[in-house]
């Protein structure tokens, strides 16, 4: 199994996962404005969609977007989602909302839009993870137990960090917790992001 990432970028939170999980996988490195990998390899020949993340599974099939993958990899080991009857469907409901809520609303950070589009973009994302902030159940999304959906959101978090939006208190505290993880540093450290 091989994880093709971009050192920071959403595909972090894969790499997090996969840690999390204890998977036995290989990663790279993705050139995203060469489309080129690490090894030589024409991303768009594994990535046809041209971004991170992607997941070549040990059957050769690759799978693309943060919420399938860290949706495979819950159903991996399933102490990455939250438990109980409804539990698959509320961890979807948050990678979902995690992904077109929140990831989506950092494009004018990256695009180099005016500081207009910058100011409403923040006002959003502040929007959204106090929404989350609120909703958490515990020292995660669901609880004690970490899932899939918090690696999500500690990179969100992360970029929250970067680009100078100061998140509720709660969720800086959350961040802090999830940085002190094992998985986190591995990936973090892999990623070459200390």
């Amino acid at each position: 199994m091989k994880l093709y990432y971009s050192p920071g970028a959403c595909s972090l939170s894969d790499h997090i996962a996969l840690h999390e999980a204890g998977l036995s996988f290989d990663h790279e490195k993705v050139d995203l404005k060469a489309k080129t990998t690490q090894s030589g390899a024409d991303y768009l020949s594994i990535n046809p969609k041209g971004y991170v993340p992607a997941l070549t599974l040990d059957d050769g099939e690759t799978l693309t977007e943060n919420v399938a993958i860290l949706d495979w990899i819950s159903h991996q080991d399933g102490a990455l989602k939250p438990s109980g009857a409804m539990g698959h469907t509320h961890h979807l409901q948050t990678l979902a909302f995690i992904s077109t809520e929140i990831h989506k609303s950092f494009k004018p950070f990256f695009t180099g839009a005016g500081d207009e589009d910058k100011r409403k973009a923040k006002d959003m994302i502040l929007k959204r993870l106090g929404y989350l902030s609120d909703a958490m159940a515990g020292d995660y999304l669901f609880g004690d137990q970490v899932s899939a959906a918090d690696c999500y959101l500690f990179v969100m978090l992360l970029w929250s960090q970067k680009n100078g939006i100061d998140v509720p208190d709660r969720l800086s505290a959350y961040r802090d917790r999830m940085m002190a993880r094992p998985a986190v540093h591995k990936a973090m450290a892999h990623e070459g992001l200390f």
